[in-house]
């Protein structure tokens, strides 16, 4: 160890430094002893601690932050071990930010946090690193240092006075902190080195480290090697290459080379590209000319070529404009969906009267299972056109879209214009599946490239960075299809058509798989309609008892099930035809898997029924809240969202301002601690739709009334008790109604979205629609309980 830094870690270890000290955090920087580091000190904490101790002994503690992008961190944010510093020079610029040059003295802990303003103070204990120089702990650092040699010798960017300043160093202390800050470890990595406290652990860990560094750093030496022979060895080929072009010349092999060029002109002048297509075809065509075939271009160029030759410039399939023809075809293949089909039926007709007109961007979004995919096949099909999917789901990578740039290795066009090519024709109906799940990583934004593709005013000019010439996209359909519309950028959802196609009724279920999966499921397992047939009422039974879902695939498994099955006995010599009854399922299925929630629908204290939207469709949501003796604190549990956890407590607020008119005791919340809970805690919950169900919960609790477990509810609300409209009006009455709950409180606003739900289900339930929570504890506190209110809170 050097004179200077030994008498500086004696200075700390004889006490002669503060015991309290100011503290720097570092965003990704981990300072070790010995060591000699710029610093750039910018954030005003830190320029403050930096002159408390400028003019007077110039040492201070640094410590890294947890999280780098926290701009302005706190106690938490900080590791507990750093490293004592001393200013060895600095400079302040005109900006008011300081550059440092720190020299790391030795290891610290802090012990307590003494001030967080204006600027860090702690109070600290230096760490003690003297350990006993035995036999074995001089192996040890020779080791390292043997190994540490090796790692200098290989490495270009490591100097070789690197090694001789460890090797000068007597403690194992020094050798270790040296060579750990010489590695290049991640920021997590050097703060894990920092906090071994034990020099012999730390050099005992560094030598898997370096011996894994040294195999890394041969390994890329020899592949340097095999790079530099590849390179000569391609330069004598170039050379035998040129004696055989000689060769080929003067047996008149260069004539079919010829032949082949003029096979391209020819399909370039048949392909029938726009002008600044054609030119550029034309002159890759004379670089291909000019190019030996042996050359590495030659391929890369012809590939090109072909791409461009392919592709459908001007093939234009031509639509079926018969409406009546469409609409039959729609209804042969879905039941129901009549918002979708009316919108195509309206484009056809558009498309009749203006044949120039440009393709719409429609956006299907619903459930899994209710159809997206399989209704873009029939657009497809009623209009005559080609169909091209593509699911964009897990794509992370903006040359999806737009292609590599040729100058990569195996480039090829986006997508899209494999798809068009694929097509065969410049206007198919292309289906962009999953448009909700694209990610975003280094590689670009996906989403960001689909702007100009789903753009009407842009995508007549398509560039593809392959193709580098622009494609025409306006003739094209498209149509994404989605779960959820939240995850879409509001861009790319700006360009779009967004039409919902919410989750099924029970009837409409039954009605699908009459006419669609049963003769689909009888067809694909090999079975005749008269060998196979259900009632009704297994029919229904399958759908309430063994499915739960907005969509279908998992009633047309059930029924894939029960054909295998019985194909199985067919196959088997049982000719018999079967006819599959409600007690035939347990032996075909197995035992019921979803039982009616209707024996969790009774009157309870503190307990509520809401109904809740996911991208499966709706669902019943019990609120639960008990009380115990404490002091006012609120415990919400069930892993609920930020947006739900603040309906709860305004919910809470809501009914405490009220206590007088409930006839709650003053002292009620004073001496309780209330737990809100909503159970399924393994699926996350957010929202505001359930304000009204924890507040009329909490007004049950307090008041002990209960509440009337066959009326279910929805709504935001607000301090004042407002309730406020929410969404999927549809879905949530169709969970309400699958639960056996036929009487429902809705927000005043949402009156209107009951015109989605079949005539059939409004006729068989009730509806109450409130504009404020008074309202809504009169209807579902089983005693009503008469709260008065204020003229601003609308009528009741």
């Amino acid at each position: 160890m050097p004179a200077g830094d030994e008498e500086q870690v004696q200075q700390v270890q004889r006490g002669e430094l503060p015991n309290e000290l100011p503290v720097v955090a570092l965003r990704q920087l981990v300072i070790y002893p010995f060591m000699v580091a710029p610093i750039d000190v910018g954030r005003e904490k830190s320029i403050r601690a930096v002159d408390a101790v400028a003019a007077t002994h110039r040492h201070f503690i640094t410590v890294m932050q947890r999280d780098p992008a926290v701009d302005d961190p706190q106690v938490g944010d900080l590791y507990s071990v750093g490293t004592l510093v001393m200013i060895l020079r600095m400079n302040r610029l005109p900006t008011g930010a300081i550059q440092l040059i720190v020299r790391g003295i030795s290891r610290v802990t802090i012990d307590e946090w003494i001030q967080s303003e204006p600027f860090f103070a702690a109070r600290y204990t230096p760490v003690d690193e003297t350990v006993e120089k035995t036999v074995e702990v001089q192996a040890l650092m020779n080791t390292a240092l043997n190994l540490f040699q090796r790692v200098v010798q290989l490495s270009p960017q490591l100097p070789d006075e690197l090694y001789l300043l460890a090797q000068s160093g007597e403690t194992p202390s020094w050798v270790a902190d040296i060579i750990a800050s010489s590695l290049n470890l991640k920021p997590q990595q050097r703060q894990e080195f920092l906090e071994i406290v034990n020099p012999i652990e730390r050099l005992q860990k560094l030598i898997p480290m370096l011996n894994h560094e040294i195999e890394v750093l041969e390994l890329t030496a020899r592949i340097q090697e095999e790079a530099r022979k590849e390179l000569d060895k391609a330069q004598r080929e170039f050379v035998l290459r040129q004696q055989l072009k000689e060769i080929r010349k003067m047996l008149g092999e260069e004539e079919d080379r010829e032949a082949e060029i003029e096979e391209l002109r020819r399909k370039i002048e048949e392909a029938g590209m726009p002008e600044e297509a054609r030119q550029a075809a034309e002159r890759e065509l004379e670089r291909l000319a000019k190019m030996p075939p042996a050359a590495a271009e030659y391929t890369v160029s012809r590939t090109y070529l072909d791409w461009l030759i392919s592709l459908p410039w001007s093939k234009v399939t031509e639509d079926n404009l018969d409406i009546e023809r469409a609409e039959q075809i729609l209804n042969e293949d879905h039941y129901d969906l009549e918002d979708v089909k009316e919108r195509l039926l309206e484009y056809l007709a558009v498309r009749k009267l203006k044949p120039d007109t440009k393709g719409p961007i429609l956006c299907f979004v619903g459930p899994p299972g209710v159809g997206k995919t399989s209704l873009g096949q029939s657009i497809a099909r009623a209009l005559g056109r080609k169909f091209v999917r593509i699911s964009l789901g897990g794509v992370r990578d903006e040359a999806e879209i737009r292609g590599h740039r040729r100058t990569y290795v195996g480039a090829l066009p986006g997508r899209i214009i494999q798809g068009i090519r694929n097509a065969g024709t410049k206007n198919p109906v292309f289906m962009l599946d999953e448009v909700d799940k694209l990610g975003v990583d280094f590689r670009g934004d996906p989403a960001a490239a689909l702007l100009e593709v789903l753009d009407p005013e842009q995508n007549h000019s398509f560039v593809d960075h392959y193709l580098d010439v622009p494609f025409d996209l306006s003739q094209v359909m498209f149509i994404c299809t989605a779960n959820i519309v939240d995850t879409i950028p509001p861009a790319l959802l700006d360009r779009m058509e967004v039409i919902r196609i919410p989750g099924y009724t029970e009837e409409e279920k039954f009605e699908i798989a009459k006419r669609y999966l049963i003769p689909r499921n009888l067809h694909e397992h090999g079975l005749q309609e008269d060998k196979l047939t259900f009632s009704d009422d297994a029919i229904r039974l399958i759908i309430r008892q063994y499915t739960r879902e907005a969509g279908l695939r998992n009633l047309s498994r059930e029924i894939a099930r029960i054909c295998r099955k019985v194909a199985r006995r067919f196959a088997q010599g049982d000719d018999k035809p079967v006819h599959v009854t409600p007690n035939d399922l347990p032996s075909l299925l197995g035992p019921p898997r979803y039982i009616s929630d209707e024996r969790e629908l009774v009157d309870r204290v503190g307990v509520a029924v809401g109904l809740a939207w996911t991208p499966n469709g709706g669902q019943t949501l019990l609120i639960e809240t008990t009380k115990m003796p404490g002091r006012k604190e609120v415990i919400i549990t069930g892993q609920l969202g930020e947006v739900m956890k603040e309906s709860a407590h305004a919910a809470l607020s809501y009914v405490r301002s009220r206590s007088s008119e409930l006839g709650v005791s003053e002292d009620f919340f004073e001496k309780h601690d209330i737990h809100i809970h909503v159970p399924a805690g393994a699926v996350p919950k957010d929202g505001p739709s359930a304000g009204i169900t924890i507040a009329t919960a909490l007004a049950s609790l307090a008041t002990g009334v209960p509440v009337r477990g066959d009326v279910a509810m929805t709504g935001e609300i607000t301090l004042t008790g407002r309730v406020l409209p929410v969404g999927g009006i549809k879905e949530k009455v169709l969970a309400a109604r699958i639960a056996g709950i036929r009487e429902i409180i809705l927000p005043m606003d949402n009156e209107k979205d009951l015109v989605e739900i079949p005539e059939h289900i409004r006729r068989d339930m009730k509806f109450h629609f409130v504009r404020h929570m008074d309202e809504v504890l009169g209807i579902a506190l089983r005693n009503s309980i008469n709260v008065r209110c204020s003229d601003e809170k609308g009528n009741s």
